[in-house]
């Protein structure tokens, strides 16, 4: 990035297990700015992994926690830049979406095949109640359109590991 400006706060969004908080540190450092991952603030507010507060006390009390983490994540950079990896759902809040709306977005897109793979539901398993697979199709699809209205930037991540990331990113950024 030029030195004529400010590092900018970087936010990824995307999909669960696009590479948001893996491809997100190693940008920082190449960056030289500080890291926030989203679902590990909540994880340290609540005292409890994020899966924990979903079970025990519901997803609107994650919601509240996430909206709060993002802001509590983008007041931590200051004026030096940053970047703000956010769990997979938090765009879909309309308070968070306004706290990021001047940052520079970036939609780390995968394919449902990849996020099925990653997350462990590409192998044949007892059949659970409510098709887990089924949901996560469906939470993609309906995402999508938000990702990619949010984003000023995307980068196709299907074929590449967080350090391809990264050096994309940086890329990307110096040519801005």
């Amino acid at each position: 990035m030029s030195e004529e400006h400010p590092p900018a706060v970087v936010v990824l969004v995307g999909p669960p297990a696009a590479g948001k908080s893996s491809a997100g540190r190693l940008l920082a450092t190449r960056l030289g700015v500080p890291f926030a991952d989203t679902d590990a603030l909540v994880a340290k507010a609540a005292g409890k992994p994020v899966g924990d507060i979903f079970v025990e006390d519901g997803e609107a009390a994650f919601r509240e926690f996430e909206r709060a983490a993002v802001a509590h994540g983008l007041d931590g950079f200051g004026t030096g830049g940053g970047v703000l990896a956010l769990g997979s759902g938090a765009v879909l809040d309309p308070d968070v979406r306004r706290m990021i709306e001047r940052k520079l977005v970036v939609y780390l897109e995968v394919s449902f095949g990849v996020v099925a793979q990653r997350t462990g539901f590409d192998r044949p398993r007892v059949v659970i109640p409510g098709n887990p697979r089924g949901r996560l199709r469906t939470m993609m699809e309906e995402r999508r359109p938000v990702y990619e209205s949010l984003a000023a930037l995307t980068v196709p991540a299907d074929d590449l590991v967080p350090d391809e990331v990264a050096d994309e990113l940086v890329k990307r950024l110096e040519d801005r």
